[in-house]
């Protein structure tokens, strides 16, 4: 999978960045887009040269012929279209990528009522965030078909891992919906979704969209009590979904409201990888 291609990251948060080390570490030629100056900044004290770029305004034509191209940048905060993708899909019309991989999410699908879903299922945002991101995925489809590009579309899990995992909100007290109310909710490990990005980018074998999950889904209720055992922090209190409703935010409250189990067959057939952290214990097993 070695590549003498330019690979360029839209969007160097921390997948971005740790994407981004291991790339440069494998001998790949790596540049960034980034949003901001302290962006820039994080990214340069690590050796990842990048450009600001402000999304949200219409942008000058960016040369990315021949390049391999991962956009992770999110979509703006409200309204039910990506106009920052729709900016950089302008950007780069006149001088396109040789390949494109998408970050999109699993909440495209919506509630399904903790059916196991794949790539087939239709689908049904129930979300404002979700709808973006359908809007994403079609504005890059179309994209790709007119240009003839490959494309890998990736509809990621809740991603945890080092730094990434939700110690202060456990230590905050902040209930939590008890066990037989909490809905199914799907995850993938930082460095597991690093190796899938990665293999996305430099594996001209794959093409189309593949769900990015470990395959065992879980609750809420075991995500919470589990990262509590292994920081041996006590559990946050459970309450009933009846008094979540005036107790939780909003935000959480919305993720409350969908349910579904991600079947990753497709993923692990056609990446022929082994995940370093199948389960939900074996991640956590690995944080300090």
């Amino acid at each position: 999978m070695e590549t003498d291609s330019q690979i360029t990251i839209i969007g160097c948060g921390y997948i971005g960045k740790c994407l981004a080390r291991q790339l440069t570490d494998s001998g790949a030629k790596v540049h960034g887009m980034v949003s901001s100056e302290s962006s820039q900044s994080e990214c340069s004290k690590l050796g990842i040269q990048c450009d600001i770029s402000n999304l949200d305004e219409p942008q000058d034509t960016v040369d990315v012929s021949g390049q391999r191209v991962i956009y992770l940048a999110p979509p703006p905060r409200t309204g039910i279209t990506d106009t920052r993708i729709t900016h950089f899909l302008e950007a780069i019309a006149a001088q396109p990528p040789a390949r494109f991989v998408l970050i999109s999410t699993t909440g495209v699908y919506g509630n399904c009522n903790g059916e196991w879903i794949d790539e087939t299922r239709p689908l049904n945002p129930g979300a404002d965030r979700a709808r973006r991101r359908v809007d994403a995925e079609r504005q890059v489809q179309e994209f790709c078909a007119q240009h003839e590009i490959p494309l890998v579309i990736l509809r990621v899990a809740g991603i945890y891992g080092p730094g990434k995992i939700p110690v202060k909100r456990i230590q905050s007290g902040e209930p939590i919906v008890r066990r037989e109310d909490s809905p199914y909710t799907n995850r993938i490990h930082a460095h597991d979704l690093v190796d899938i990005c990665q293999r996305a980018l430099l594996d001209e074998g794959i093409t189309g969209i593949y769900n990015v999950s470990d395959g065992h889904p879980g609750t809420m209720y075991e995500y919470f009590t589990g990262i509590a055992d292994k920081l041996g922090l006590p559990p946050p209190p459970a309450i009933s979904l009846e008094q979540a409703r005036t107790r939780l935010s909003e935000g959480m409250l919305s993720y409350m409201a969908e349910s579904r189990r991600i079947d990753n067959t497709r993923l692990l057939r056609d990446f022929a990888i082994e995940l370093r952290y199948p389960t939900l214990r074996d991640g956590l097993a690995m944080i300090e």
